[in-house]
């Protein structure tokens, strides 16, 4: 059987972004008018005042100092917090369709092929803005895609997982798959929680998989992959069609930060960090080893652009040392974490002074728990 190929990735970013100085302005001066709104249940110690944010706070505790938005002006907005993306007729390309097909063009622009040379689409991603028809159907009509598509969410982790599925799907095929990771992390976002507000930002990647067999030079052969998960609550997020009825009915205003935040991002950091760290080094390791690659040996590691301070312990445990920036690498500096689409920036970005037979790691991991490995080797 013919090993699967990374043919090409492709990145779309958008064009507006939010410094960690102009989020914090925006959160401590909706701070102030909710303390002052609520001065004299604070005084009766009925409820506690919210606490300022700060740009330090935000670096020290995650590593990022900027994302890249859709709508900066909703969410830096104190009398909203969130972005304003209008509705779209059904007749409009989705905004995650529309993204998806930005990056996938890129991908297949760096590919040389023509499009009729893929035969599915797959849509991973941690949000999709519906139940159906599925984000990838219109990704694959916008391209003019023949074959099938489909739509998966593994949270985070949904571009490892389509990587595995892709080379699974083309291991007898002649056609490529492409699969997209279209993320606008913001709008489930509660930019009204000092502990989360700064975490996130949108983008979208994409990847081309194909048969080693139909491969042209250069790329990387996938040399195995490995999948896991594990229930937890640790990381949340409740929206969905059943709880409609507790949802605002003007879907253009943000939700209140009152019970229904659990329909937004919710996690329990310290939580994930403990849990998650060792369970994906472990795998890592695991991974490299049934593979007969000694951990220590690998070139680089694109890892889940989650917190600074887990991809370095990360790093240090699979390299058996403290890793160089080369190394381990980080984007979540200037992307903040994109979900999904977090360890392909860091991949598409930085896979220059390889050479022909050199190993690196992609690797994700979230909400679920879910965590994926694709183990790479540089092609000629």
């Amino acid at each position: 059987m013919h090993k699967a190929v990374i043919a090409a990735t492709g990145l779309y970013t958008p064009e507006q972004s939010i410094s960690n100085d102009e989020l914090v302005a925006a959160y401590n001066t909706w701070v102030d008018q909710w303390n002052a709104a609520n001065a004299a249940a604070i005084d009766a110690g009925e409820i506690e005042p919210k606490s300022h944010s700060s740009s330090a706070f935000i670096e020290k505790a995650s590593g990022i100092k900027s994302r890249f938005v859709m709508d900066k002006e909703g969410i830096l907005d104190p009398s909203r917090m969130a972005p304003r993306i209008p509705a779209r007729s059904n007749d409009e390309i989705s905004i995650l369709a529309e993204m998806a097909v930005r990056a996938a063009e890129d991908a297949i622009a760096k590919w040389g092929k023509p499009v009729s040379e893929i035969g599915a689409v797959i849509c991973a991603a941690s949000n999709m803005q519906r139940a159906y028809p599925a984000m990838a159907i219109e990704v694959q009509q916008a391209l003019g895609i023949e074959g099938f598509a489909f739509d998966m969410n593994v949270a985070c982790s949904s571009a490892t997982f389509g990587i595995k599925t892709a080379a699974d799907l083309v291991a007898n095929s002649d056609k490529a798959i492409l699969m997209v990771n279209p993320e606008v992390c913001s709008a489930h976002l509660n930019f009204k929680d000092r502990d989360s507000h700064f975490i996130f930002g949108d983008v979208a990647t994409a990847v081309i998989i194909e048969n080693e067999a139909n491969a042209g030079p250069g790329g990387w052969n996938i040399l195995g992959t490995s999948l896991q998960t594990q229930f937890s609550n640790a990381i949340r997020n409740n929206f969905g069609f059943l709880n409609r009825t507790h949802l605002p009915t003007d879907t253009a205003e943000p939700i209140p930060s009152d019970g229904l935040t659990d329909k937004l991002f919710v996690q329990q950091g310290r939580k994930v960090f403990k849990e998650v760290v060792p369970m994906v080094s472990e795998m890592i390791v695991e991974q490299a080893n049934a593979l007969g690659i000694d951990p220590h040996s690998l070139k680089r590691l694109w890892l889940h652009q989650a917190n600074i301070n887990m991809n370095h312990l990360i790093g240090k445990r699979v390299l058996g040392r403290e890793p160089t920036a080369e190394e381990n690498v980080i984007i979540l500096d200037e992307y903040a974490n994109t979900s999904s689409a977090g360890s392909i920036i860091a991949f598409h970005l930085h896979n220059d002074g390889f050479e022909v037979g050199d190993k690196g790691l992609i690797c994700s991991f979230g909400a679920g728990y879910s965590a994926g490995t694709v183990v790479v080797e540089k092609r000629e």
